[in-house]
């Protein structure tokens, strides 16, 4: 297992579809997880630090799992198969009990930075999907995906936060 962090949001370029991009501690290995636009909202809103009137999904899975008194210790990527990846919560509550909950990547992440539980990888995982952000491994892939992620602006999420807040204000 491999321990990474948020790098942040992108969006593919060809598609308009949220990319949530995960990083080793060396920064020579980046994860790109396509996703989808709600969760890359609620990534968003936790990254800027954005605060909402009503808790959102992800806040509310923290709170269900709080009053069930567990807490989440861990999120594992653990899997894929064509393009789709596969993830588990880790929950343990005050008597060393522990919970395994399957979960979508996108979900599992948009709760563990939320509650800043660490977010791991498997090598096969990484060996299938990663792409290599150390310039002495390839150089060329690696300058493609940093600018690829530097030309991201946050004003490039504003529509998907509008739109995001618009489908979220008509649920109350």
């Amino acid at each position: 297992m491999i321990e990474m962090k948020v790098m942040g949001i992108a969006l593919d370029t060809r598609t308009g579809s949220p990319i949530v991009v995960l990083h080793d501690k060396e920064n020579r290995r980046a994860l790109p997880i396509w996703i989808g636009s709600a969760e890359a909202s609620s990534i968003i809103r936790k990254i800027e630090n954005l605060g909402v009137a009503r808790p959102m999904t992800h806040d509310l899975i923290i709170s269900i799992i709080d009053k069930a008194g567990y807490k989440l210790t861990k999120i594992e990527i653990n899997d894929v198969e064509k393009d789709t990846y596969y993830a588990t919560m880790f929950l343990e509550n005050d008597e060393g009990k522990i919970i395994e909950i399957d979960s979508r990547p996108s979900d599992a992440i948009a709760v563990a930075i939320r509650v800043e539980a660490p977010i791991f990888v498997t090598s096969n995982v990484l060996a299938s999907g990663s792409v290599s952000t150390d310039s002495a491994k390839d150089e060329q892939e690696a300058q493609e995906f940093k600018s690829f992620i530097q030309d991201i602006k946050p004003s490039d999420f504003a529509k998907l936060l509008k739109e995001n807040d618009q489908h979220h204000e008509s649920d109350q």
